[in-house]
């Protein structure tokens, strides 16, 4: 048993350094146990003789645990191990595995998870959003191996992901060039002709463009840049504001002169209000913009303008689709858009980037 220090690229923004390593016995097995982190090497030693005295005095029983416990137990596992998103998206995706709650984990069988599997499967939801809580079912479940020794062979091995061969790729939508210009221009505030540009011309996420403060924008190097994301909770009705999606999300990005033109005169718009500052939300105030204001405006504009009506999120491909269809290259696209992968940049764009190949042959074909 001991206490130690997290690594300084570890530790977490509240500053919290210290933590706990015991190595116990469950089932006759021995196993490592990893506390999460506390502020000070007094609260860390404070929860490791806690921790030691209910596992001493078998408290810690999980012969007898539901899965319903076993969640509560990963989700304070993972609280200072991943974004509060994320954690957002497990409390969301446990709704949808509420038949194993009152489980005894060690009783959990292959009919169970069938039963279960039926049942969304029956859903009218998108694979992707099924898959969402076949991961978590699955991620829990491997915590429970990984933690408490629980076997779960017979079910893994049967489980895979939802994939209904039937459901037709749902087709992208974005604006052209052609198009945009035509929605922009019944605009006729500057708050709104700077949002939607940023969305169009800099490929920002909602979130990323909810979290944009004055002090993000360098007028004179004309650079814009990603540091935080805004949430919605759902489940509360506020806000949190976390880092972006990935690392790479975080990024600094050169801006076209109209968006920065139309920033600064918004700028200057704004700079006037009471108590003004560099923390205002760029599309915002104190606070930052609501999502039903955004999807408002954006469907004011859409049908004033007579196009198509598209998501935010569409914006974003927007932007793809004009750097693709302008010759900027995958790796130029992928760190435009703060893909962690470009992968994930080819696959989302592959149909984009098909006129690019064709374009390849041609020029083969001409070689003499």
């Amino acid at each position: 048993m001991a206490v130690r220090q997290l690594p300084i690229e570890k530790i977490t923004k509240d500053g919290r350094s210290w933590y706990f390593y015991v190595r116990i016995k469950v089932n006759g097995k021995t196993k490592s146990y990893m506390s999460k982190s506390f502020k000070t090497k007094t609260e860390a030693i404070k929860a490791e003789r806690e921790f030691l005295v209910k596992y001493h005095s078998k408290e810690i029983n999980v012969t007898s645990m539901t899965f319903k416990q076993l969640f509560d137990e990963f989700y304070e596992y993972k609280k200072d191990k991943v974004k509060l998103t994320t954690l957002r998206s497990y409390r969301r995706n446990v709704k949808q595995l509420s038949e194993f709650y009152n489980l005894k984990i060690k009783d959990i069988t292959l009919d169970h998870y069938i039963a279960w599997r039926k049942r969304i499967g029956n859903l009218d939801l998108k694979d992707k959003t099924k898959n969402g809580y076949y991961k978590l079912l699955k991620t829990i479940l491997n915590y429970g191996t990984k933690w408490h020794d629980f076997n779960f062979t017979s079910i893994y091995n049967k489980m895979e992901k939802f994939n209904n061969p039937n459901n037709p790729p749902e087709e992208m939508k974005f604006y052209t060039w052609e198009e945009f210009k035509q929605f922009v221009s019944v605009i006729d505030d500057i708050k709104w002709k700077a949002l939607f540009e940023v969305l169009f011309f800099c490929g920002l996420r909602r979130g990323e463009l909810r979290g944009l403060t004055w002090d993000n924008i360098d007028f004179f190097n004309k650079e814009l840049s990603v540091i935080k994301n805004v949430a919605q909770e759902s489940d509360t009705g506020k806000y949190i504001i976390t880092t972006p999606k990935t690392r790479t999300s975080t990024r600094t990005l050169p801006v076209p002169e109209r968006v920065i033109n139309d920033l600064h005169e918004l700028y200057l718009k704004e700079k006037k209000q009471y108590g003004f500052n560099l923390k205002w939300f760029v599309f915002g105030d104190k606070e930052p913009i609501r999502e039903d204001t955004l999807r408002y405006y954006r469907n004011r504009y859409c049908d004033l303008s007579g196009v198509k009506r598209i998501r935010i999120h569409d914006f974003r491909h927007s932007c793809a689709s004009v750097l693709i269809n302008n010759g900027a290259s995958i790796m130029i696209v992928a760190k435009y858009l703060g893909h962690a992968k470009i992968d994930e940049t080819l696959n989302t764009y592959s149909h984009l980037f098909k006129n690019k190949m064709d374009e390849i042959v041609k020029t083969m074909n001409n070689l003499e």
